[in-house]
């Protein structure tokens, strides 16, 4: 198949999601379907049992790879790191090893200020990117150092723009691209490397929101130069696959902007 074929990704967040096109409808999925066309198998995580059973059941069918479908919720008053664990575990168990981990899962409040953000919103954006991002890559550090693998974490332009509306959101995200640097300083001896993607894609979210409400669409979400929002599968997902071949095995504590232009920094 690919270059990937007998590697093992876990992709946090990764359950089915479809546009009304039929095709890829969310990061998570449009990165599963990248990696399963390279010949990965796939340990997929999240809270829906039902979006994840529908994942594994196209991924294994489309691409003929194995998937193992783990619903997992990092969140608050939970034991979290033993929650990462018995993913990883699972994952170890299933496929002996580990070679990619994608941090992409994130719930958020959208839309609320920093003087009515609430804690509960804040814990829930914070606990299930940051934290969420830190237990996996605690749990996995062990199996990533044998097969000298790759860490894709997400971050978002909402970080890096402080856009309005989105102080949880921005500061999980902050977070996670901080943690990253880290982890590209203290892990490279042991060959990972650690990278962040900031992406900005069509998913089924949107397309329902400019559904619903397209005058609030037109005027909140804005069109990049490209012309076009991102392809979740072959513009964010296929970027994934690249960062964790060896060609760019040297790139590590890196931020890369998939946004179509619009999320230029100096």
């Amino acid at each position: 198949m690919g270059y990937l074929t007998g590697k093992t990704a876990i992709i946090t967040g990764g359950g089915y999601a479809a546009l009304s096109d039929g095709s890829c409808g969310s990061i998570g999925y449009g990165i599963a379907t990248a990696y399963a066309k390279e010949g990965a198998n796939l340990v997929i995580t999240g809270r829906n049992k039902g979006k994840l059973d529908k994942a594994k059941e196209e991924l294994e069918k489309l691409y003929g790879i194995k998937v193992l479908a783990v619903p997992a919720n990092i969140e608050s008053g939970a034991d979290n790191e033993a929650v990462a664990k018995s993913v990883v575990d699972a994952a170890v168990k299933e496929f002996g090893h580990i070679d990619v981990l994608i941090n992409n899962a994130q719930a958020s409040a959208s839309g609320v200020t920093i003087q009515d953000h609430t804690t509960e919103q804040f814990d829930l954006a914070i606990y299930s990117g940051l934290y969420a991002a830190f237990y996996y890559m605690k749990a996995c550090y062990p199996y990533l150092k044998e097969t000298k693998g790759s860490i894709i974490n997400f971050a978002s332009g909402a970080g890096l723009f402080g856009n309005y509306g989105q102080c949880a959101y921005a500061a999980a995200k902050e977070g996670i691209r901080g943690l990253s640097r880290v982890a590209a300083t203290e892990w490279a001896k042991d060959g990972i490397n650690t990278n962040v993607v900031c992406p900005l894609a069509w998913t089924s979210q949107l397309e329902n929101f400019k559904n619903a409400y397209p005058e609030a669409f037109a005027a909140n979400v804005k069109m990049p130069p490209a012309g076009h929002y991102g392809n979740v599968e072959t513009e964010i997902g296929r970027v994934c696959v690249q960062i964790a071949s060896p060609d760019f095995k040297y790139m590590n504590g890196e931020t890369i902007t998939l946004e179509g232009g619009m999320g230029q920094r100096p």
